[in-house]
């Protein structure tokens, strides 16, 4: 119960971060993307100091912000060089990267089923996300350090929260603080604010539900299914950004992304039958 507890948890985080696409594609047309993530991350410590008051563990988290600030900079950065679709198959790559990561930083092979379910990962996001054949360009290779840096901050968080003497909560301020200031830092090259009313909607929507709430179960029940796992799991994140986008903005869905997206679903049910 313990591990189905922690994977449905896990799965509403996705729901969770699949709206925040649909949402930010509105509220972000014409505005500062780094400032919008810098906003983003300092209200989300803001809520942290207020409901979480727990002693900060500085250096774990730290390390894990350092992550997060470069994914998310190198994904805004990526973005204005290359198309959406090849951004969003680029930064869903990050899946089959953990398995990489997972050995290397926690000394664990995925199963034999996992390394299925990542490689029909892979077909299925690419299926989903129906990137073009443009050469490969600079933004896609900002992206794809993106897909790494989320990559080892899953790994990370397994192995941080693994650690008894650890306290989960206490590694939400310090990355969300350090993800901030990446951002703030980056801010003079995004272009003008352009603030609007949907704005500052997704502005409290991610920071409270898509970022306190979300990384805090993360941090809280990842380690009970473990990196390989939730990797795969994570997964049904852009099904449901898919899924958002066509009830929300109308965006046409093609057979081959709804054929992607079942492989996906797929995927993330093979890859959890069995404890990697």
């Amino acid at each position: 119960m313990k591990r189905v507890r922690a994977i449905l948890a896990l799965l509403l985080v996705t729901v969770a971060w699949g709206l925040t696409f649909p949402v930010q594609k509105v509220a972000l047309s014409g505005s500062n993307p780094f400032f919008y993530n810098s906003f983003r991350f300092l209200i989300a410590s803001s809520f942290t100091l207020l409901f979480f008051r727990k002693k900060p563990r500085w250096k774990e988290g730290l390390i894990l912000g350092l992550f997060i600030g470069i994914g998310y900079a190198t994904q805004t950065s990526g973005l204005k060089l290359t198309s959406s679709t090849k951004s969003g198959f680029i930064t869903s790559l990050y899946v089959p990267f953990v398995p990489v990561f997972s050995f290397f930083i926690e000394k664990i092979r995925p199963s034999r089923l996992q390394i299925l379910s990542f490689l029909l990962s892979i077909l299925g996001l690419y299926l989903l996300s129906s990137p073009s054949a443009d050469p490969f360009n600079l933004g896609d290779l900002l992206t794809l350090f993106c897909a790494i840096a989320f990559a080892i901050q899953i790994v990370l968080v397994t192995r941080y929260t693994n650690d008894k003497d650890c306290d989960e909560v206490g590694l939400l301020l310090p990355q969300f603080l350090l993800t901030a200031l990446f951002n703030l830092f980056l801010a003079p090259l995004g272009g003008p604010v352009g603030f609007k009313w949907s704005y500052l909607f997704a502005l409290l929507f991610t920071s409270i539900l898509a970022t306190v709430v979300a990384f805090w179960v993360q941090v809280k029940f990842q380690k009970d299914v473990g990196s390989n796992s939730a990797a795969l799991i994570y997964t049904a994140e852009p099904v449901f950004a898919s899924l958002f986008a066509f009830w929300l903005l109308a965006e046409r869905v093609t057979s081959s992304q709804l054929v992607g997206m079942c492989i996906l679903v797929a995927a993330s049910i093979l890859g959890n039958l069995k404890r990697g």
